[in-house]
């Protein structure tokens, strides 16, 4: 069994992840501390969630206190070292596009709040949504440079005055 998650790990290690290749290494750093911060936020709001006897902040609160745990699986997976799929899940989940989590997190994350509107919810779950936001955000890439968006509108400028002379010439 050691030399199967042996060769599951240098084969791991040689592939760079797919996320690394847009995002610098304090906006990962940030996305994984909001990921434990949404994993806490949620956790403490679903156990709060679960004392109550409406069955529904009840349901609520277990999809919560799941999403703590998932959070937790996904983005600090040392800090669940004794569960045994940790980290194959980790490592899956490392191969995952940065849109994918964010709609994962996302999704995950509105699941409660849809379950049970209370005030509970929407706060627990903030943060875990927010974490599914930076992951979108990175996503979507660097915002381009001011010189090169002015050149970019500058040749299409160009080319609808050339057009309109075209069209011009042809009228005349």
């Amino acid at each position: 069994m050691s030399g199967s998650g042996g060769t599951a790990a240098a084969s791991a290690g040689s592939a760079p992840p797919a996320q690394e290749e847009g995002m610098t290494w304090w906006y990962r750093w940030l996305c994984r501390l909001s990921g434990v911060l949404g994993a806490i936020s949620c956790a403490i709001s679903g156990l709060f969630n679960c004392i109550t006897i409406h069955p529904l902040n009840i349901a609520a609160g277990v999809w919560m206190i799941m999403n703590a745990f998932v959070l937790l699986l996904c983005e600090v997976p040392f800090c669940c070292q004794f569960v045994e799929f940790a980290n194959t899940v980790a490592e899956k989940v490392e191969q995952l596009r940065a849109w994918q989590k964010a709609v994962f997190y996302c999704g995950m994350a509105v699941v409660p709040i849809v379950i049970s509107l209370t005030l509970t919810t929407l706060l627990g779950n903030a943060i875990a949504f927010a974490t599914g936001v930076l992951y979108g955000l990175s996503a979507l890439g660097k915002k381009g440079d001011a010189i090169s968006y002015a050149r970019i509108q500058q040749q299409k400028q160009q080319a609808d005055e050339e057009k309109l002379a075209e069209t011009l010439e042809g009228e005349l």
